[in-house]
């Protein structure tokens, strides 16, 4: 009878961990959203090594 209890309490807990992983936000990415363009700062629009001072 004991065993019975143990094994209705694990499998209670592994239901709720497995709801609790499922309901918690699974495969909920929000959307990326730009409002500047991007720009690369300071920074040339070449090489180094090609650029002649």
């Amino acid at each position: 009878m004991e065993l019975l209890g143990i094994l209705l309490l694990g499998l209670g807990v592994l239901s709720v961990t497995v709801r609790a992983i499922l309901t918690d936000g699974r495969g909920h990415t929000p959307d990326v959203r730009s409002t500047a363009p991007w720009t690369a700062g300071d920074l040339p629009s070449g090489p180094y090594a090609s650029m002649r001072f």
